[in-house]
C-alpha cells in the first residue's frame, strides 16, 4: 500500500462551537501507526468530510508528532463559510491554503538599511536648514 492508503484515525477533543467567530474549534488527535505523519491537506479533507463542511472552510495548524511516532496532535477550525474564514483567519494561513496572495516586500535587513539611509538624508537637510537660520 502507498502512504496515502495507510489507515488514519481522527479523534477530536475539546470541541467548542464559537458563534461569534462563526466556527467550530477543536483539538485533533491523529493516529497514524504505519505512517510518519499525515499532510495538512489530507487532514483538511478528512475533517471536512467528517463535519459535512467545505474543505475551503477548514483550517488546521500546530501539529506535533509525539515521540516514537504514530500519533500527532494539533488544532482545527471549521468555519461556517469561506467568507467568514477570510474575515477572521490570519492572512498567512489564508496564503497557505491558496485563498490569498502573499504580499511581496523587501527583506527585513533591506528595509532597515533603507530607513537608516533616509534618516541620514533628513538629518543633513535639517542641519543645512539650521545653518541658514543662524546666518540670518
Amino acid at each position: 500500500m502507498t502512504d496515502r492508503e495507510q489507515p488514519v484515525t481522527l479523534r477530536t477533543r475539546k470541541f467548542i462551537r464559537n458563534p461569534l467567530l462563526g466556527r467550530k474549534q477543536m483539538v485533533v488527535d491523529v493516529l497514524h501507526p504505519s505512517r510518519a505523519n499525515v499532510s495538512k491537506d489530507e487532514l483538511r479533507s478528512k475533517l471536512a468530510e467528517l463535519y459535512k463542511a467545505s474543505k475551503d472552510a477548514v483550517s488546521v495548524f500546530g501539529f506535533r508528532t509525539q515521540y516514537g511516532g504514530g500519533k500527532s496532535t494539533g488544532f482545527a477550525l471549521i468555519y461556517d463559510s469561506q467568507e467568514v474564514m477570510k474575515k477572521f483567519e490570519p492572512h498567512y494561513r489564508l496564503v497557505r491554503y491558496g485563498q490569498a496572495t502573499k504580499v511581496e516586500k523587501a527583506s527585513r535587513q533591506q528595509r532597515k538599511q533603507r530607513k537608516n539611509r533616509a534618516k541620514t538624508v533628513r538629518g543633513t537637510a535639517k542641519a543645512k536648514g539650521a545653518a541658514k537660520d543662524k546666518k540670518k
